[in-house]
């Protein structure tokens, strides 16, 4: 075999279903070893859908998404999405050409260093110089790719060493690595700083659905009483239907649960990570006592200065903390959260049809009430991401995907092709017109692959959530308006189902059909 058999191999061996990406001259090689592998390649439209394809992949399934692009532009190109799936801790494995070894000395056609452009972007990378090292580097970036915390790893495969002979065999993928049991005093410790407090709150993190911790999660409430406010991205955590849940930091009207934050005199940190949101938005006094449970320490900074950190798997480490605090018939008040919970339902829970214009607001309720419990809601990002995230109630882990670390436009669309691949739950991919025309054209991917999901477009003409901020800081905005295609024939022209709703009925119907069927669709909601 070639190195880019080999290469092929070891993706095999990993597991591999899929790899996303854009052929190219560099890449020749390695795209007729797929051909000839158990791998399914699929072409999309730009490298940057494909990288949002791995990432959301990776983020739904816990197994590296793989993406591909060729040298120059093709690399960066996916240098968005990879930064992405690094910085939302989504398990990635990059692979990109790169011309032959005996150019790269110099300048020459489309070269350029990308093994040091993505070295600020991932977890680890390096260059395939040479067939030996193949296997080990592909089972290292997928190793270090899964590993907790997750994130994305990058090689780099010049065209030369991709053709040359090659002798090795792939390396065996073993059991992944597990992290520690916690230290059983720190854990005494924890918990005398659990049965000191009168109200203690959870903030639970992505790692709380990334991992198997949900589940210990929930049965530690369940048994202490203890409200849990999630981040944006550890919605699903606990069931919105737990009287404990307070939806997300900053869900309520009039930020009930932020009030909640406030209140509380102890934060147990679960799975937290700090680029999801600033704790300086929540820790506004940086003196309440908080207790991190993560995978990694936390980072040094003013607004988050834990007491005490347990540095541990987080399943085993809620599992022993939800056996001592049984063991001590530790219980807590929850009527002082109560009512907080309360208005935080009550203003989600509005009837739609109380508001007398279409907004993100009064479609949400619509949405909830025709999805499943296990569909799959993903939000590009924009407005409409805020509302979501405060408001769109969420009742399993990793059924409400937001990118919130990076936080990059474009990723809904092509993340409802990795979602549709990976589930057969019904997906629903949410967007604004900004973010929707930046990969829209993977609605032709979607249609080739046979993909069946909704894409649910709110439209104003504007970069909405720039504008607003603007008309907050200035009373008046500049640079966000847009123009924009008529929807309804660009669905057509895509051979999906377009509609244009006008009624709350209406709505409600097309969505109900839509995520019955097997088939694209595009529901447009123009707001006012």
């Amino acid at each position: 075999m070639n190195a880019s058999d080999l290469l092929v191999a070891c993706l095999e061996g990993e597991g591999v279903e899929y790899v996303f990406g854009v052929p190219g001259e560099e890449t020749e090689d390695l795209l007729f070893s797929i051909r000839d592998s158990s791998i399914e390649f699929i072409p999309v439209r730009h490298e940057q859908g494909a990288a949002f394809m791995a990432n959301v992949h990776g983020r739904l399934t816990g197994e590296a998404g793989v993406c591909l692009g060729t040298l120059g532009s093709g690399a960066t190109n996916l240098m968005t999405g990879v930064a992405d799936a690094n910085l939302d801790k989504a398990p990635l494995v990059a692979i990109t050409g790169q011309g032959g070894l005996e150019r790269l000395h110099k300048e020459s056609h489309q070269a350029l260093d990308i093994v040091q452009l993505f070295e600020p972007i991932t977890k680890w990378n390096t260059q395939l110089n040479d067939p030996d090292i193949v296997a080990e580097s592909v089972r290292k970036a997928f190793k270090l790719a899964e590993y907790e915390k997750p994130g994305a790893t990058h090689l780099e495969f010049p065209e030369d060493v991709a053709g040359s002979e090659a002798d090795a065999t792939p390396m065996d993928p073993r059991e992944r690595v597990r992290l520690a049991s916690p230290d059983p005093e720190l854990l005494q410790r924890a918990q005398a700083f659990l049965e000191d407090a009168d109200r203690p709150l959870i903030i639970a993190g992505n790692g709380a659905v990334r991992t198997d911790a949900t589940t210990r999660l929930r049965e530690f409430v369940q048994t202490t009483g203890i409200p849990v406010a999630s981040t944006y991205m550890g919605k699903g955590a606990i069931s919105d239907r737990s009287p404990q849940s307070l939806l997300t930091l900053d869900s309520g009207d009039h930020q009930e649960a932020s009030d909640a934050i406030e209140t509380a005199d102890l934060i147990l940190t679960v799975g937290y990570d700090i680029a999801e949101h600033d704790p300086a938005g929540w820790n506004k006094g940086a003196d309440t006592v908080i207790v991190h449970i993560d995978s990694e320490p936390a980072e040094v900074y003013e607004a988050y200065n834990p007491n005490l950190e347990l540095v541990c798997d987080l399943s085993t480490a809620l599992a022993r903390f939800t056996e001592r605090m049984d063991e001590s018939e530790t219980r807590f008040d929850e009527t002082w959260y109560r009512d907080l919970r309360d208005h935080i339902v009550d203003d989600v829970a509005t009837d739609a049809s109380e508001e007398s214009a279409f907004t993100v607001r009064a479609v949400l309720p619509v949405l909830r009430d025709v999805m499943r419990d296990n569909d799959v809601l993903i939000s590009d990002v924009g407005s409409h991401k805020v509302e979501i995230a405060q408001s769109f109630l969420t009742y399993e882990p990793n059924t409400c995907i937001i990118s919130n670390g990076l936080a990059s436009m474009g990723i809904s669309v092509p993340g409802g092709i990795a979602a549709d691949l990976a589930t057969d739950a019904a997906v629903v991919a949410a967007t604004g017109d900004g973010g929707f025309l930046m990969n829209g054209a993977e609605i032709e991917t979607a249609t080739r692959m046979g993909c069946g999901y909704t894409i649910l477009l709110f439209t104003d003409d504007d970069y909405g959530l720039i504008s607003e901020k603007q008309q907050t800081h200035r009373g008046e905005s500049f640079g966000t308006e847009l123009t924009n295609p008529d929807f309804m024939k660009l669905a057509e022209s895509f051979s999906i189902e377009g509609h244009r709703p006008e009624e709350r009925d209406e709505l409600e119907e097309v969505l109900r059909d839509a995520l019955t069927t097997d088939e694209m669709s595009l529901v447009e909601i123009p707001l006012e």
